[in-house]
């Protein structure tokens, strides 16, 4: 492992200390301190990279296509890759390139999730197709995928096949939960096998190309997949508990934006699962449809979406979550031991812990 094979700019406490030392270096090691620098480094020269890859000849081309990314973003992918590319040589040019490659994906992903979705807002501002339309929000995500394309095939034929075999999932999963799940299938594990394909594919990705990029032992690879497949689960569930937040998660959207559009989450499963032997949720159930169907007033539908957030049916969901996140963390018990999997074992933690 090599943390310090790239020049650390950024000042402590960045995204690379948060996940090692819970955002503090007071108390690091002189290794953590550097394995921290070089994420913090790492990541800054993967934003760079992403600005000059979302830079097209076209105007609208090149105003649609950076609307999201200039939204922010929590970067988790990328940072994955740095931190996973410590067990080979550390972050080189290849695992930089690697990492804009899988955000860019994302980035590529959220434009036709939220024309599908009928989405109002994303990362605080309105939804692509709300201020260009559909076509041009559909194309915008197309360009990305052709640019993230175009970026791929300079790491080789393996991470092209890597990449293929991911998208491919990624709209597999979108598909099937478009369609919903097969008669006799149960909700909740149709759903629970969406999330693998949609969200923990591109984290297991990731993972991956941290190690196959930095030219580390292949051996890593598969429990890294699980990991980062388990994490990508936990990551949307807790993105479901988000959803019912009263502050809107930071997003600008209102409570219950997924629960208001009709989009399948597990505390909804769960609380249709609960409703064929218990009175009080499928009162709730009755009155959440009730507001969806448009036949409830704002303020009637608000209380309904709130009282989900209280419900049990809420807690099992972020228990479940903590579960996944447990059971991603148990992948790692054959990888090297130290600072790396330590950061792995944090950066599942704060997956779950977050608040926005």
């Amino acid at each position: 492992m090599n943390p310090t094979s790239r020049t650390a700019s950024t000042q402590a406490g960045g995204r690379g200390a948060s996940f090692l030392t819970g955002g503090s270096l007071l108390f690091a090691s002189k290794e953590e301190k550097a394995l921290a620098g070089a994420l913090d480094q790492g990541l800054v020269d993967v934003e760079s990279g992403l600005e000059r890859e979302l830079k097209f000849s076209e105007d609208i081309a090149d105003a649609v296509a950076r609307y999201l990314f200039s939204a922010g973003g929590k970067r988790v992918r990328p940072l994955l890759t740095l931190l996973t590319s410590q067990w080979g040589e550390g972050i080189n040019e290849r695992v930089i390139r690697a990492a804009q490659v899988i955000e860019l994906t994302h980035l590529a992903t959220l434009y036709h999730d939220d024309v599908m979705d009928e989405a109002a807002q994303r990362r605080g501002v309105d939804a692509t197709q709300t201020v260009w339309g559909n076509s041009v929000a559909i194309l915008a995500g197309d360009l990305l995928f052709a640019r993230a394309g175009s970026l791929v095939a300079s790491l080789g034929q393996q991470a092209i096949t890597l990449q293929a075999a991911t998208f491919e999932r990624l709209c597999l999963g979108q598909m099937r939960e478009t369609v919903g799940p097969k008669e006799g299938q149960d909700p909740i594990e149709h759903y629970l096998s969406v999330l693998s394909d949609k969200t923990g594919s591109l984290i297991a990705l990731s993972a991956e190309m941290g190690i196959r990029m930095s030219g580390g032992s292949e051996d890593l690879v598969p429990a890294l997949r699980r990991f980062g497949e388990k994490v990508g689960i936990a990551f949307q569930l807790v993105d479901d508990v988000i959803d019912l937040s009263d502050r809107g998660a930071g997003t600008g959207k209102p409570p219950g934006t997924d629960v208001r559009r009709g989009v399948t989450t597990l505390p909804m499963l769960y609380l249709e699962q609960r409703a064929s032997s218990d009175a009080d949720a499928a009162e709730l159930l009755g009155r959440l449809h009730l507001g969806t169907q448009g036949k409830a007033t704002e303020e009637q539908f608000h209380q309904a979406i709130g009282d989900l957030r209280e419900h049990d049916v809420t807690a099992a969901t972020m228990a479940k979550a903590r579960d996944m996140a447990d059971d991603a963390i148990a992948e790692l018990s054959t990888v090297p031991a130290g600072i790396v999997r330590d950061a792995l074992t944090r950066f599942a933690h704060q997956i779950v812990e977050r608040s926005y």
